[in-house]
């Protein structure tokens, strides 16, 4: 069946109090979605946000951003009123002010907890059980990070920091309303979302959620299974992940995540993935995994080297470990992010899954890598794939075609047969290469369908203070959209069933 969804994180909706959360523009997002008769929602990792931000670099895989709490869903509940919410400096709404949301969006959520009553609620103490493997370490992870100013690991105090038993004990003791307060908000971040999420699947949308393959080294992942990551006989992680420099990099990309001890994932039979899997399935329908190839092959790089340069690669878990998914949990629908540099032992792992791979129009036309951008043609993709035009890492498609070179342009104009200078024709043309190739999947970003130059680009990889902030106008979110993408989903036969 071929299909077609919106590329669209969840804080880039519109709204009040400064950030796109689970309030009424996401219900109306979800209207908008079923009257251009898509299938799918992409959205970006719900996790809470660290360094820079970025939902790929959370402080938990299994928790939800408390940013995106609604603030109209706890007034709704009497829980804050109107004046309260309306007092605080959020910023000028257009984009994303994450210092404003911090000075003010925390105090709030802290006064609905106080007013919340939820201590004696059997569905609070329901939802602890069923969340006990995470929930626990996550929220204490938090209050021992506030405690010390909110620094990283390396700024706690020994005991705590390598996770011994005795100063857990001792740390939750002392800190146990900061605990039972980051667990009420995932409480109520877990409500919020499944309301939302059960409203999508009645209007017959579907969520794609995106997880990253590895964790923060700032996160409660990393914190309370230090076992199960590669360290040296102190404690301290010894690999970290990245890529090795290429034609786009000399010295590649350091990206910092501890590397996972893949022996000891295997002898717990993959526990903590197969954990983690379940909790994607309960939060999303399809689940897009980034970075696929470190299953297949991982860079690894001594983690006090300041470049790439000195990494190799180690072979990762393969099939094995989706074999133990599946037998676990059944059949699993999952996205392979393979992008980049892609050998056949990768091309291989992605055809055992079975798993759709991504194909992203932008990367045919790169003339850094003639050879390797061919297989993003449309003529070249089998039908189980996921066409995008771009991704949340890559430029708006204006912004693209306004900064590729000259030959690129001329190659981009001569495949699509345009027959005019005007850039947002070139933009229509790649929306429709996307939607009438074989690909079973066609995802479109939002900014795409609405012309965007790269101001309302999402992420640029390897910069900080400027990503994650875009929030479209929600006058663009029309009926006329809505009808323009309806059309061309029918014309293609991409509607739903």
């Amino acid at each position: 069946m071929r299909t077609s969804g919106i590329l669209f994180p969840v804080f880039s909706l519109p709204g009040k109090y400064g950030i796109g959360c689970f309030s009424e523009e996401a219900y109306k997002f979800v209207d908008f979605l079923k009257e251009a008769r898509q299938t799918y929602w992409q959205i970006l990792p719900l996790g809470p946000t660290g360094y820079g931000d970025s939902p790929y670099q959370s402080f938990s895989t299994f928790a939800g951003n408390p940013y995106l709490i609604s603030l109209e869903d706890l007034i709704a509940q009497g829980l804050l009123t109107q004046e309260e919410c309306d007092a605080e400096d959020f910023g000028d709404g257009k984009e994303v002010d994450y210092g404003k949301l911090y000075d003010s969006r925390w105090d709030l959520l802290r006064k609905a907890y106080l007013r919340s009553g939820h201590r004696d609620s059997q569905e609070f103490a329901d939802f602890q059980k069923d969340n006990e493997f995470w929930l626990r370490d996550y929220a204490l992870f938090m209050a021992v990070k506030k405690a010390h100013a909110g620094a990283g690991l390396s700024g706690w105090e020994p005991s705590i920091r390598d996770y011994k038993a005795e100063a857990v004990r001792e740390w939750t003791l002392k800190l146990q309303d900061d605990i039972d307060f980051y667990e009420y908000l995932q409480f109520e971040f877990a409500k919020q979302w499944k309301k939302l999420k059960d409203y999508a699947s009645e209007q017959g949308i579907s969520i794609i959620g995106d997880i990253p393959i590895y964790v923060s080294a700032d996160s409660s992942d990393f914190w309370a299974h230090r076992e199960l990551f590669q360290l040296d006989e102190r404690g301290r992680i010894r690999m970290i992940a990245g890529v090795p420099p290429d034609g786009f990099s000399a010295t590649g990309q350091v990206w910092g995540n501890p590397l996972y001890n893949w022996e000891k994932h295997k002898e717990t039979g993959y526990d903590w993935w197969i954990r983690r899997i379940a909790k994607c399935k309960e939060l999303y329908d399809v689940i897009r995994i980034d970075h696929f190839r470190g299953f297949d092959e991982y860079f690894a790089i001594p983690a006090d080297s300041a470049t790439a340069a000195t990494g190799h690669w180690e072979k990762g878990p393969g099939t094995d470990l989706f074999d133990a998914i599946k037998a676990a949990l059944g059949e699993t629908p999952i996205i392979a992010e393979d992008l980049g540099y892609v050998t056949d032992t990768v091309r291989q792992l992605v055809r055992d899954t079975g798993f759709p791979n991504m194909k992203v129009l932008e990367f045919a036309f790169d003339s850094r890598d003639s050879s390797g951008a061919m297989e993003y043609l449309p003529y070249r993709y089998k039908n189980n794939c996921v066409v995008y035009t771009g991704t949340h890492d890559n430029e708006t498609l204006r912004g693209w075609i306004d900064s590729i070179l000259p030959v690129e342009r001329k190659q981009v104009i001569e495949y699509l047969d345009v027959r005019t200078k005007d850039p947002q024709e070139i933009v229509e043309k790649m929306i429709i290469a996307a939607f009438s190739s074989v690909a079973d999947y066609c995802i479109i970003p939002i900014q795409d369908y609405l012309g965007l130059d790269n101001r309302a680009r999402i992420n640029q990889p390897s910069t900080n203070g400027t990503n994650w902030k875009w929030r479209v106008n929600k006058k663009d979110l029309n009926s006329a959209l809505a009808g323009r993408i309806a059309d061309l989903t029918a014309m293609y036969g991409r509607l739903p069933e």
